[in-house]
């Protein structure tokens, strides 16, 4: 089966909105008393941390620089006063170092934080890569290394993912509908500098009003194209939404950049926009709060290195919490700690009580296909977790495990319960892991 034929056979599920937060304009969220940086806040290398125990820092001032590709610089959210520099567990078994830092309260503002100078390619790379940018949708892909691909020359479009088809999750919706001016003057930026001729914002078509909003400001911009896609989770997935944007599709091992496209998630857009009039790098961000034991569900303005306690805090509870979930349903991951801060590419938080998570039996796999007729991709997740029980790399291959997503449509439409989507992930990053070694 060729790649544009999984694509074309694709049908993804039918996922509950829950878009509880939606019509919920964005509330400040007040400075917390304390905030926690960890250094890997990207999918790269750990940033350096620059400062030591004692040292003040002001609001913009680099805490953490990257020492190579993929990685971004990190700042500080607040004023105040390095406390601590310290290494930090995670339950996936990785490290971490982070700092930090107690809010004096004054929020005062680092000499450093001035618009950029930008007027040609090169500078334009250069402010962004100051920015502390990565990929605000998930991802955590530093932006700079993203707006630079090797064939930027063949590049026709600019595609501007506000689809944001998680349940629950409203934070790309509120950047629409709030911050549209720092959203279009990013695009605009961007493809004056990388001269990417035209632009194609995408939005699900259950959000009628941010779709009716951006067309209005953009009417008399014909670079800049507003498109309407049916609601159908995941419709936010690149490749997914190239191919039902465009028509184009990526070869598996290729990039959008490869079919001549360049993708970037809303709220990123609008950070790049906000950068370039200002100078203030990534230090704070939207933040969906919701989920039924929260007792006032809301889209808050946090500082990035909150910790989740003081969200919880803020919100307030409803009811005792019996799982918290760091992003959407689908790909969020849960917590088993609360102290742990909301780093920058994290969009929202759900916190549900034992009624909302309780969960069904799983039983025997009854064969339906189901898992197979959904995904996205059109793979076998009962086959793919079969040659990942015997670690049959080969099999794996053949199977196409590496163009999993991750996106759970698989375990969201069995019947049975069974854990597809986690068994597909181990099976993809296995496969890969494994594949990497023979190439070396």
């Amino acid at each position: 089966m060729t790649i544009a034929s999984r694509f074309r056979r694709a049908r993804g599920a039918a996922v509950p909105h829950r878009k509880n937060t939606a019509e919920l304009a964005t509330i400040d969220m007040p400075v917390p008393r304390e905030i926690v940086l960890p250094m890997q806040q990207h999918i790269g290398a750990l940033c350096e941390p620059v400062v030591k125990k004692g040292d003040h820092v002001d609001v913009g001032s680099l805490v953490g620089h990257a020492p190579r590709g993929l990685s971004a610089d990190i700042f500080s959210g607040v004023s105040g006063t390095v406390t601590a520099i310290k290494p930090v567990y995670y339950s996936s078994g990785k490290t971490d170092t982070t700092v930090v830092i107690e809010s004096d309260g004054a929020q005062t503002v680092a000499d450093t934080v001035v618009p950029p100078e930008v007027s040609d390619r090169a500078s334009f790379l250069a402010a962004i890569k100051k920015s502390g940018l990565v990929g605000l949708g998930g991802a955590g892909f530093p932006t700079d290394i993203k707006l630079a691909p090797p064939n930027l020359e063949e590049i026709d479009l600019y595609v501007v993912n506000g689809t944001e088809c998680e349940p629950y999750l409203s934070t790309d919706y509120r950047e629409m509908m709030e911050s549209a001016d720092d959203v279009l003057f990013g695009i605009r930026e961007t493809c004056k500098y990388l001269d990417i001729p035209n632009a194609m914002v995408c939005i699900e078509d259950n959000k009628p009003r941010a779709i009716e909003h951006l067309r209005a400001l953009t009417k008399d911009d014909p670079a800049i194209e507003v498109k309407s896609l049916p609601s159908r989770y995941p419709q936010g997935a690149e490749n997914v939404l190239v191919y039902n944007a465009t028509g184009r599709v990526v070869p598996r091992g290729q990039r959008q950049t490869d079919v001549g496209v360049m993708l970037n998630n809303v709220t990123t857009m609008a950070s790049i926009g906000r950068f370039l009039k200002t100078g203030m790098p990534l230090v704070k961000r939207r933040f969906t709060v919701s989920g039924d034991a929260v007792e006032r569900p809301c889209n808050v303005q946090i500082v990035i290195g909150t910790r989740l306690r003081d969200v919880m805090d803020f919100v307030g509870l409803a009811k005792e919490p019996r799982k918290v979930v760091l992003g959407g349903p689908m790909m969020g991951n849960a917590q088993i700690d609360l102290d742990y801060p909301v780093i920058r590419q994290n969009n929202g938080v759900l916190v549900f009580s034992k009624e909302g998570m309780e969960q069904p039996k799983t039983t025997p796999c009854i064969r339906c296909g189901r898992c197979t007729n959904s995904c996205p991709m059109r793979l076998s997740p009962v086959a793919i977790r079969k040659a990942y029980a015997t670690q049959d790399v080969k099999r794996l291959d053949e199977l196409m495990a590496d163009l999993c997503m991750g996106c759970g449509t698989c375990s969201f439409v069995c019947p049975a319960k069974q854990p597809l989507a986690q068994t597909s992930k181990l099976a993809r990053d296995f496969m890969r892991a494994e594949m990497a070694k023979r190439r070396n």
